[in-house]
């Protein structure tokens, strides 16, 4: 026999009433009825209920042993009674009688139960992650997890991708976010960087002559937490196709995100293959966001030409007009019954949110007219009020809000006031995933603190006009082969089509100043390897952490991974980051300058 087990703690059923088996895990739940004892024992695949009665020589032992200690239990099969039997398990129906009891390990008194799925302080939890990660459903989660990359990894697989794993240690870009940098020891004074992403390596395997590459891809990047993204480092599925246009990966993705949703996805509804698309300007007119939630039916509507008229005496909206400003407006159905509170409710949130506030008008039919009631439905004919009805589709009942603000700002509120809206009126539909791709992202955008034009996106994405027109267009009216694939809010990847000329990639830098010897400079590698006959090519990067979340229905990425960082980027379990040692600091040629407080 087996020195640990004979079966898991999820395989024994009814078939094996009358056997004897030895089973190993960790006491998960005991509850004494005086001369029996029960127990559950838990395994990585589940649970089976043990039972001791009091004269057995081993039952002080199990009385005094603590929750989460690791044992191996010898015993006779036996059926439970009808009344006991629990049809939520497979072995439900039977429990062992204990003949024999050995303790593998014995635990402490716990600083956290593992029985029960109760919300504990993180804090706690990221300290002691080993037993969270023994809760059912934090486990669940991390076997969800393996099992979606494995999914993706067979999938690719399938489509003749192939599987390289690119530099950890590199060099530092001047491009994106923060890089963590590594000193070297054999280079004094000089440091490698982790990746941010493998970009630039994955289009030289391009440029190397290999059609179609993909890895699981660690990234680094020194940046602040949020629910969606770890601090610190992310997965990501990173991939690149050569001789493409943006469709062609479009049809290689969608096909993959389909299948992998409706293997995990419980059931949910998924959004059909081809994804809908939508351009980065509609994504930010009809939803505020280039990250919009599809089962949101509301949209927004742009209503700066209608606030114009002479009939809508409104002065405040003229004058941000007149500033070059905007005016959106943001339906909010079958809402006229509700008292006023709720739309003042907007208005101070909005304030607090740092907008301007909200304006709001509500429909009502009196003597069959549409009227506008609430502080400024006064200012408008009944003329501007069925204009009003008909652009933004406006029924009785309803009612509308309006932001008004600098195009940036007014998009920001606009779009926030439609998510809430949508999740105060119960109108996004939880059982549904709806993907979409937003595309024609702007290649440049205006920096108005450094008065200068910056790249909006990704540098390295080819731009939507001819090399022999490049110099002369308006960096503002450059769109690129950029495009994002979103799910219920979520960017869950980012991707392009390459800029593979190194003419052109002068020239879409020089944009935003940079000389042709600056680019030699930090881009050496790349425009090198762009010199010796570049393939057009493209490719993306699904997160892996994002999709996992998704899948497991949560709203925070920790939840999902297996050791995470807090939001301060600080690793509670092995307690990193840490301080280092004189010897290791002189063999890396480095003082630590301590910051003054």
């Amino acid at each position: 026999m087996h020195k640990y087990r004979t079966h898991t703690c999820s395989e024994i059923n009814k078939k094996n009433s009358g056997s004897n088996v030895k089973l190993s895990g960790w006491i998960h739940r005991k509850r004494d009825h005086g001369n029996l004892l029960f127990f559950d024992l838990r395994d990585h695949f589940g649970l089976t209920q043990c039972v001791i009665e009091k004269n057995n020589k081993f039952f002080k032992e199990v009385e005094k042993i603590k929750p989460e200690s690791v044992v191996c239990v010898n015993g006779k099969v036996v059926n439970r009674s009808p009344d006991t039997i629990n049809k939520d398990i497979f072995t439900g129906e039977v429990e062992v009688q204990v003949s024999l009891f050995e303790i593998l390990s014995e635990s402490k008194d716990l600083p956290m139960p593992v029985f029960g799925e109760q919300d504990y302080p993180e804090e706690t939890r990221l300290k002691y992650r080993f037993l969270d990660l023994r809760r059912e459903e934090m486990h669940e989660n991390i076997v969800l997890r393996s099992k979606v990359i494995s999914f993706i990894r067979n999938k690719m697989i399938a489509n003749d991708f192939l599987e390289f794993q690119t530099p950890i240690l590199t060099a530092s870009s001047p491009e994106g976010a923060r890089d963590f940098l590594v000193p070297s020891r054999m280079h004094p004074g000089k440091f490698y960087a982790l990746p941010q992403a493998p970009q630039q390596f994955k289009q030289m395997v391009m440029i190397s002559g290999f059609d179609k590459y993909f890895q699981i891809a660690p990234c680094f990047r020194d940046e602040d937490g949020r629910a969606d993204r770890s601090p610190g480092e992310h997965y990501q599925l990173d991939m690149e196709m050569s001789f493409v246009e943006q469709e062609d990966i479009f049809k290689i993705v969608e096909p993959i995100f389909f299948d992998l949703f409706s293997e995990y996805g419980k059931g949910k509804i998924i959004s059909k293959t081809p994804f809908k698309k939508i351009t980065y300007k509609e994504s930010m007119l009809k939803y505020g966001t280039d990250k919009p939630d599809l089962r949101n039916s509301i949209e927004i509507f742009d209503v700066t030409e209608l606030m114009k008229r002479e009939d809508v005496k409104l002065e405040i909206f003229k004058k941000v007009i007149e500033k070059n400003g905007i005016v959106r407006a943001i339906p909010a159905p079958n809402t006229s019954s509700k008292p006023r509170s709720f739309f003042d409710g907007y208005n101070n949130w909005a304030k607090e949110e740092k907008a301007k506030g909200l304006g709001y008008i509500i429909l009502e039919k009196e003597e069959d007219k549409l009227i506008g009631k609430g502080p400024i439905g006064k200012f408008f004919s009944e003329k501007a009020i069925n204009e009003l009805a008909k652009l933004c589709k406006l029924k009785e009942k309803d009612a509308v809000f309006f932001s008004a603000d600098t195009a940036k700002e007014a998009e920001r509120i606009s779009g926030m006031v439609r998510q809430k809206l949508g999740k105060e009126l119960n109108l996004i539909n939880s059982n549904k995933f709806e993907f979409c791709w937003i595309t024609d992202y702007p290649m440049y955008q205006y920096d108005q603190d450094q008065k200068k034009f910056d790249f909006s996106h990704n540098p390295f994405s080819m731009p939507q006009v001819n090399i022999k027109d490049f110099d002369k267009a308006d960096p503002l009216s450059i769109l690129a082969y950029q495009y994002d694939l979103v799910c219920n809010g979520y960017e869950i990847s980012s991707g392009a089509i390459r800029n593979h000329l190194p003419d052109l990639m002068y020239k879409v830098f020089s944009k935003v100043g940079y000389s042709k010897e600056e680019v030699n400079s930090k881009f050496e590698g790349m425009i090198k390897a762009l010199s010796y006959g570049a393939p057009p090519h493209g490719g993306m990067a699904p997160g892996i952490d994002r999709i996992v979340m998704l899948l497991a229905g949560k709203n925070n990425i920790r939840e999902v991974t297996l050791f995470p960082m807090n939001q301060n980027a600080q690793d509670l379990l092995m307690g990193a980051p840490s301080k280092i040692g004189d010897k290791q600091l002189k063999e890396l040629n480095i003082k630590v300058i301590e910051k003054k407080k």
